[in-house]
């Protein structure tokens, strides 16, 4: 079973922070390929996508960890 914090310098902090700055890290790289492959010229509205993204990606990290 997973703990619900880990220790940093002696403070809890919740997993879920570290998560997400993962999580942002990886839609960060999906982000630039999918630039690169030249996929967004099919998106209506780039920011929103890639607000769905991080959250998408890091939703699929948390269910990874918590379920």
């Amino acid at each position: 079973m997973m703990h619900r914090e880990i220790a940093v310098f002696g403070a809890y902090i919740p997993m879920l922070i570290p998560l997400c700055i993962g999580g942002a890290a990886l839609t960060w790289i999906v982000d630039r390929l999918l630039g690169l492959a030249g996929l967004y010229r099919f998106v209506w509205h780039p920011a929103l996508f890639r607000a769905s993204l991080l959250v998408c990606i890091c939703g699929v990290l948390g269910l990874a960890v918590y379920r």
